[in-house]
């Protein structure tokens, strides 16, 4: 068994191992209380490292160097304590040879505990200078490593790769927040804060980028090992694109992986749950695992080296020995494993004389001695993992063992009394291995394969087999046949394969013909090659089966590989065959017969070889990049080749040319070119031609030829213009290149003039006849006919009516909407084009004529003012006639017989306002309805209407911000505004608590609003506030309000300190004055603990007279203050004349200490750590402390400008456990000085000084 893992110390640096497998109850390793602390002294003093050792039963104390034991006794002195607790190591008159790195080693029978310290030996004059030279600081770190080593407490930690800092924060992005603090303690980030804020800003921009592609993502289940030793680890991903790659990468280095569970990284998908296996875990497949969509990264998660299972690297082998004598079994491992165990016949062995178990330094190598081995300690021994296991005989005296089966990862043993009688005891027994076999072989390495004929083994023993097994090679996939021949039936036979009993399960079948056994595989696999064993009875034959694995491509991918590969050009392309092999293969890659070589260029052919996998990668495929390509894969057991096409679709060349361009007088342009010379691998499907006038930058289309037409005639060219043409091929995937050509000038033609303005002969909603007279002038002798165009009133489009030109002047447009109104014009067409379009027509209405409305209904007046009148309507009945399209109002006054209109045109709707009347006036009104059929019968109302406003009864204006109490104070300005409205203007009245109010207060009325004002308020002026309208018919409104002025209270009286209860202390004072008045207030309590220290607060809203006080401290002063406050602010404060302060009281006690004989420890005062300078500012407390050592334990006095500070009230002092403090509560600029600390025992003394300054400025709160 091997020692158990150490258990942890209280202390840091204390390693504990555990020797034995249980400890009993009431028993204890050992373990340190007190490790001794590193010193560094000057040369020629004394050194003493003293440890505190506790466990169960006392443990022996050692102490060691890098140099060896400490043996010189004039030179080390090591002495320990009566309780032997205490353990002193003691190094008289240091030397530079004495800095050293020192062990101390406490040791019982049931563990160890070990501690180091480190003691620099400070050297002066011409040997500090030669020391340095000598020993620089690289040598003392290549020391302690050394001696690191020397100690063996450990296996040295692997080198650690270097790992991208972006990986490490990519990790932290998707890793619990309770593995942050693991995570930057193992990457070294030290700025945790920085490192959240960081993360922060990176989680943004991460969930940005994975946006692009990504819906959500959840689920996320980092690495987890299982007990079969497959590492996984899972995430939930919603692609927007299901088309999208999802990489896996290690270490920034992309990892290829499969959809099955046949390679070493494979991917198993369920709908929206991504799981990654990582099989047959090695040590260096520990790193951090990214998973990317694209070039996003989705998921990072790290395999950390410890959490990969050991595995067995050199097996166990079969051990001899004599009976009484010692047998050794010795397995190494792949890396340390603290859980290892040994097992004899299954069951766990325990360390003891018996059995002794040892571990290398490194934890790889495990070793088991048996002592005095007897028969009954003859069987299988094993070394279990946990994950894998290594089993070996052990053969006592000489005597044969029984059927041993024995792998590199899983070693088991199986007696052979199952395949039949042992046949007198075991000399009966026989072995199936000879000696010469390699026992350490990995699971990894490869038979090498043999001659083909029969081996010595496979004769087998002479008499007992006709023929025995064969070697046999086979290729990869074909069938394979064992055969041998019985002389006579030996009863049950078995096969086994590298010593591993068959049976159906394993693959394999089974024949028997007679004394005829064969054993048939129909598919060899690399796995299956090894060596066969054909046992019959206690007789054997054996044979090695040679598997020559050639790289195989999965049909799959030869049958995809047949279909040509299209790419566009300028698209990435990249060629992956996965293949499978066992051998080490090599891949070349050829083009039409011309090997592809990688050219190392960004944009050039890229050819990679990985684990299972050969890629050829073009950046950016061209068309001279299309052709046959063939790869060929080879390794020692053969080679294979694949073939594929690869197609770059691209846009065609451009036309060959010149592009000609012939002027056909008045019929246009033909265009004549070639066809391209290349056509991008898709078939033209049309030619586009376009055309540019000069002084132009826009291309316009003017028409396409077929595929097999290269002329083009353009026949809506201008005469007297310059152009330019240009025409493009078009395939399937898009136009080419242009080919262009000259500028061109095309003859000018005379052009007819432009016809007359349309005459309209008539309009109807079913359409509009139009006539117009014919142009004059050059080029309108022959028209072809007339072009006629019509566009909305308003619009500037002009739409054409008519697609072929008409001889006649005469046209009726019937696409005409009703309701709409039109206007129209006439081009004139001759043989050499349009001419110009002649001056558009009048507006017309596309409908039918209308009737006159009737009579509006219901007419009324709604409202009437000092100036205007409003009034309501209803539509007339459409019974009387067509709609009305508006109304026109008019008023006639009562003097007048003449009615004028109140605006101008008509009034769309069915109200109106007249304004600008004259008050107090009565007027006459009418209203008629209009439309395109004249206008309708007017309405008016049989009354006179006279221009007065109508009364509303007073009433205040409130909005929810209005408060009904007031609170101001004295000296300021009250201003209160008041709303209202009321029709005709009512009376305003201010009242103060109900009588009418001063001439000191000043009131404004206006329209709708009332004000109060009072330039300087005053106490006198706090009250209920009344306002009162009342209207001439006797209609009242009231609204109330309440005004307070306060002022600021008034400073309470002296204060008074009492001591009711120890430890506290009692403030009253005398109440305001204002508090007798009534007036609502509280108290606020500050303290502060020097006469300028900031004041703090003690307690707020206190509504009584006193306050206590808690937590008085001795030997410190406090004063009070307390300050009045209301809800307009606070009162001055009123301070204590004198502070309050309790003497401090010092207690004597005796301490009587147990009489032992202790070593003499005896050593003169030193100072460990010094006193330091301070700055302070006045008012602040100051802590002085230093550390002595020294023994009779130093007496320490403190010193100011050479004065002693004993019995001074101001100061006082503390010392514990040799750490000495000097505290003044609070400094003043006269505190300011040169302090000393003197320790003094009865072998010298020793002194310590530093300088207080104390600034001017007081320390703020």
């Amino acid at each position: 068994m091997a020692e158990k893992p150490p258990r942890k110390s209280a202390l840091h640096g204390v390693s504990i191992r555990q020797l034995v497998e249980e400890i009993p109850e009431g028993c204890s390793t050992p373990d340190f209380q007190q490790k001794p602390v590193a010193l560094a002294l000057q040369e020629g003093k004394n050194a003493i490292f003293r440890a505190l050792v506790c466990g169960e039963p006392q443990p022996e104390v050692h102490w060691q160097s890098t140099k060896g034991h400490l043996s010189n006794s004039s030179k080390y002195h090591i002495s320990s304590s009566p309780s032997g607790k205490e353990h002193v190591l003691q190094i008289n008159k240091l030397t530079g040879e004495d800095s050293d790195l020192y062990r101390c080693t406490a040791v019982n029978v049931y563990g160890e505990a070990t501690c180091s310290t480190r003691l620099l030996v400070i050297e002066v004059g011409f040997r500090k200078n030669r020391k340095r030279h000598k020993e620089p600081q690289e040598d003392l770190k290549k020391e302690l490593m050394d001696y690191r080593n020397l100690l063996k407490k450990r296996a040295p930690p692997p080198a650690k790769k270097k790992v991208d800092l972006e990986q490490v924060w990519q990790l932290l992005m998707t890793a619990d927040r309770k593995d942050y603090e693991r995570i930057c303690l193992k990457y070294g980030i030290v700025d945790y804060r920085g490192m959240l804020r960081k993360l922060k800003e990176m989680r943004k921009e991460h969930e940005d980028k994975m946006a692009q592609y990504v819906n959500t993502v959840s689920n996320l289940r980092h690495i987890k090992v299982s007990k079969e030793g497959i590492a996984t680890f899972d995430l939930e991903l919603d692609l927007k694109d299901p088309g999208s790659k999802v990489y896996l990468y290690k270490d920034g280095e992309m990892v290829p992986y499969s959809l099955d569970n046949k390679t070493k990284h494979c991917l198993r998908r369920l709908g929206k749950r991504y799981q990654f296996q990582i099989r047959d875990l090695q040590a260096e497949d520990a790193g951090i695992y990214q998973v990317k969509v694209e070039d996003a990264e989705i998921f990072s998660t790290e395999l950390d080296a410890s959490a990969i299972p050991s595995r067995v690297v050199v097996p166990l082998v079969e051990a001899h020995c004599e009976e009484q004598g010692d047998a050794v079994f010795e397995c190494v491992l792949s890396s340390p494993c603290p859980h290892a165990a040994w097992n004899f016949r299954h069951r766990p062995l325990q360390p003891s004389d018996k059995y002794e178990v040892f571990v290398s330094p490194d934890g790889l190598t495990h070793r088991l001695v048996v002592r005095g081995a007897h028969l009954s300690d003859m069987g299988p021994y094993s070394l279990g993992t946990g994950f894998h296991s290594s089993t070996a005989w052990l053969v006592v005296g000489g005597k044969d063992k029984s059927l041993l089966t024995a792998s590199a990862d899983h070693q088991s043993w199986e007696p052979l009394s199952h395949l039949g009688s042992r046949r007198g005891g075991p000399e009966g027994r026989s072995d199936i291995y000879s000696q010469g076999r390699d026992a350490t072989q990995s699971p990894r390495s490869r038979h090498k394969p043999g001659t083909g004929g029969f081996s010595k083994e496979a004769q087998g023993p002479r008499g007992y087999f006709s023929q025995g097994l064969a070697d046999t090679e086979v290729q990869q996939g074909e069938a394979a046949v064992l055969s041998c021949t019985l002389t006579r039936d030996l009863g049950p036979a078995a096969w086994f394969k590298d010593g591993v009993k068959l049976s159906t399960q394993d693959g394999v079948v089974f024949e028997q013909d007679g004394l005829v056994h064969k054993l048939l595989i129909a598919h060899v696999q690399g796995t299956q090659a090894g060596r066969y064993t054909f046992v019959a009875g206690n007789q054997r034959s054996e044979a090695t089966l040679s598997v020559h694995d050639h790289p195989v491509i999965a049909a799959d991918v030869t049958e995809k590989l047949r279909e040509p590969l299209v790419v566009k050009a300028g698209k990435p392309v990249t060629v992956k065959i996965p293949f499978q092999s066992r051998l080490p293969v090599q891949a070349s890659w050829k083009k039409d017969g011309t090997e592809v070589v990688d050219s190392g260029r960004r944009q050039g052919a890229q050819v990679a070889l990985g684990e299972g996998f050969t890629r050829l990668c073009l950046p950016s495929a061209s068309r001279k990049d299309g052709g046959r390509y063939r790869v060929t894969l080879k390794s020692e057991g053969g080679s294979v080749q694949a073939e594929l096409t690869l197609q770059v679709i691209d846009k065609p060349q451009a036309p060959q040319g010149p592009l000609e361009v012939e002027d056909r007088r008045g019929a246009g342009v033909c265009l004549h070119w070639r066809p391209p010379k290349d056509d991008g691998g898709r078939a033209v499907e049309h030619y586009v031609v376009e055309r540019r006038q000069a002084g132009r930058t826009a291309w316009l289309k003017v028409g396409e030829s077929p595929a097999g037409s290269t002329t083009f005639t353009d026949a809506h060219v201008e005469q007297g213009r310059k152009y330019t043409f240009r025409v493009r091929a078009v395939t399937s995937e898009g136009a080419g290149e242009a080919l262009e050509s000259m500028e061109v000038l095309v003859a000018p033609e005379a052009l007819p003039g432009p016809p007359s303005s349309p005459a309209i002969q008539s309009a109807s909603s079913q359409g509009i006849t139009l006539t117009w007279t014919a142009p004059r002038g050059p080029g309108s002798a022959h028209i072809l006919g007339y072009l006629i165009e019509k566009r909305k009133k308003g619009s500037s489009a002009w739409t054409p009516v008519n697609a072929q030109p008409v001889p006649e002047r005469r046209w009726t447009v019937a696409d005409v909407r009703q309701g709409c109104q039109y206007e129209f014009r006439v081009t004139a067409v001759s043989p050499s084009g349009p001419g110009e379009p002649g001056p558009p027509s009048d507006a017309v209405f596309a409908r039918d004529p209308m009737r006159p409305p009737g009579p509006v209904r219901d007419l009324q007046v709604t409202d009437t003012s000092h100036t205007s009148i409003t009034l309501n309507w209803a539509q007339p009945d459409t019974q009387d006639g067509d709609t009305a399209q508006g109304y026109v109002v008019e008023l006639r006054g009562s003097d007048s017989l003449q009615w004028s209109p109140c605006h101008e045109g008509t009034v769309p709707v069915t109200t109106f306002t007249a304004k600008g009347l004259r008050p107090q006036e009565s007027y006459f009104v009418r209203v008629t309805a209009v439309n395109d059929g004249g206008r309708g019968e007017p309405t008016s109302l049989d009354t006179l209407v006279q221009v007065v406003p109508v009364a509303v009864r007073p009433k205040f204006l409130m909005d929810s911000s209005r408060r009904d109490s007031l609170m101001v104070r004295a000296g300021e300005t009250i201003r209160v505004p008041v709303s209202f409205e009321a029709v005709p203007m009512p009376e305003v009245t201010w009242l103060k608590d109900g009588l009418p109010l001063l001439k000191s207060n000043v009131t404004s009325t206006k329209e709708g609003l009332t004000q109060l004002l009072i330039p300087v308020a005053s106490l006198s002026d706090s009250g209920v506030y009344t306002v009162l309208l009342r209207s001439p018919q006797g209609t009242e409104a009231l609204y109330r309000f309440s005004l307070r002025v306060a002022a600021c209270p008034k400073a309470p009286g002296p204060i008074s300190l009492k001591e009711n209860v120890p430890g506290t202390v009692t403030a009253e004072w005398e109440p305001s004055p204002d508090e007798a008045g009534g007036v609502p207030l509280y108290y606020e309590v500050l303290t502060r603990s020097s006469v300028h220290g900031p004041w703090r607060q003690a307690a707020d809203r206190v509504h009584t007279n006193h306050y206590t006080l808690l937590g008085v401290l001795p030997g410190r002063e406090y004063h009070f203050r307390v300050v009045a406050k209301n809800e307009l602010g606070a009162s001055l404060p009123s301070d204590t004349s004198q502070p309050w302060r309790i003497p401090r009281q010092r207690d004597r006690f005796t301490v009587k200490s147990p009489s032992y004989r202790e070593p003499n420890l005896s050593q003169k005062p030193r100072f460990l750590v010094g006193l330091r300078t301070h700055l302070l500012p006045q008012g602040c407390e100051c802590c002085m402390s230093c550390a002595v050592q020294g023994w009779p334990r130093p007496h320490v006095t403190w010193f100011k400008d050479e004065q002693s500070l004993a019995g001074n009230p101001a100061v006082y002092s503390t010392d514990v456990l040799g750490v000495c403090s000097l505290f003044i509560p609070s400094v003043s600029p006269k505190d300011s000085g040169q302090y000393k600390a003197v320790a003094e025992n009865a072998l010298g003394q020793a002194v310590s000084t530093a300088t207080l300054i104390v600034t001017g400025e007081e320390s703020s709160s």
